[in-house]
């Protein structure tokens, strides 16, 4: 009887170190991995597997590896919320994405019933982080930020210009819209037009029949790359010079392609380009090397990797909820965007949204450069 209860004993042991061997901290990476915003959900994806890669390769998250499941939700909300769920039933505890506001808000529904953190690296709508919910944070900024150095870029140097604000009805794309327009009035400029249109859409030679009866001299546009590089060419075809002047939500290479010629000079507001951060060079080489262009929110992807590890390690805990309180509780950061603290909401303390034009590179490509 005794050497039977050792040897149970000894078995107990070696399950328990097995199962500690095999532990893993289960990682969840969200996007439109598919469809018409499969870039942007390809620079989620290749964020985080890269830092993922880099943390195992360094030990991993106290001492436990990430399991990284990707979760395809095409930028549809419902299958955002079929793929939070199925998280849910993979174990997943911690989440980074996912791109699209409209799908992000109602996926973080899930997650805060599951005690599940979440990390949009892209997400701008202020809604996201405004509902209380202990479990949101976000490492880009938010609509009234931007739209609020877009209104005042449109107001101060645009002066005088007619303006139409278009956007694609998504909550990203209204509340960008919308917030530009609430700076932009605010400082006296009125739309000479305010119209929203479908995603998907892509005839949109009525609209620009209303830019030119009107004389529209610049195009305010709440909305992706897909429609917005489709407008502007459309406004080619029939002469209409309207400038275009987008958000994050274009800062796609794949926009310029869309739009043809026409793109030049595109305005755009968005953060200060990541990848030009000298301390963000070696990362940076890490994507090049693998022929991955880590454009847009690539390195925000990365960014919240990077926060998780930091924060976990902090509470010495894989508990979301006390990673979580981690996050809120000022510390700070250090990422390859730089150095990233939280509010209370889950908002990032710092607004670094700038402007960008949209110019022909020596190559001859069309690409953005900050103003």
């Amino acid at each position: 009887m005794k050497a039977i209860w050792i040897s149970g004993l000894a078995l107990a042991a070696a399950l328990g170190l097995s199962q500690a061997a095999h532990a893993q901290v289960k990682v969840g990476v969200a996007g439109p991995i598919t469809g018409s915003s499969a870039a942007f959900g390809a620079q989620l994806k290749n964020g985080a597997e890269q830092a993922v890669e880099d943390i195992n390769a360094s030990g991993g998250i106290l001492g436990q590896k990430i399991a990284l499941s990707i979760g395809d939700d095409a930028s549809r909300p419902e299958q955002g919320v079929s793929v939070a769920n199925k998280f849910v039933g993979d174990g997943v505890k911690f989440v980074i994405g996912h791109f699209n506001s409209g799908v992000s808000i109602p996926a973080s529904e899930v997650y805060n019933e599951n005690g599940m953190l979440q990390i949009t690296p892209a997400s701008t709508n202020p809604t996201f982080t405004e509902r209380k919910l202990w479990n949101v944070f976000r490492t880009c900024g938010r609509d009234d930020q931007q739209g609020d150095v877009a209104g005042r870029y449109i107001a101060e140097k645009l002066k005088g210009k007619k303006v139409a604000v278009v956007h694609d009805k998504s909550p990203y794309g209204k509340g960008l819209a919308d917030e530009t327009k609430k700076t932009m009035n605010k400082l006296g400029v009125t739309e000479a037009l305010y119209e929203g249109v479908n995603q998907g859409e892509k005839d949109f030679s009525a609209l620009v029949s209303k830019f030119r009866q009107l004389g529209v001299e610049v195009v305010m546009w709440g909305g992706l790359h897909t429609e917005g590089g489709l407008i502007v060419r459309q406004m080619r075809d029939q002469g209409v010079k309207a400038v275009l002047l987008g958000g994050d939500g274009i800062t796609s290479a794949e926009y310029a392609a869309i739009a043809g010629p026409g793109a030049e000079g595109t305005l755009m507001t968005y953060g200060p380009d990541p990848t030009k951060r000298p301390g963000a060079a070696a990362i940076v080489k890490k994507f090049t090397d693998k022929k991955i262009n880590p454009e847009s929110y690539t390195l925000y992807s990365y960014a919240s990797v990077e926060i998780l590890k930091q924060a976990a390690e902090a509470a010495k805990s894989l508990d979301p909820k006390k990673v979580a309180d981690t996050m809120r509780s000022g510390m700070r950061f250090e990422t390859v965007l730089g150095t990233i603290s939280f509010d209370a909401k889950g908002d990032r303390t710092d607004s670094d949204y700038v402007m960008y034009e949209w110019k022909k590179a020596p190559d001859g490509k069309i690409i953005y450069e900050q103003m």
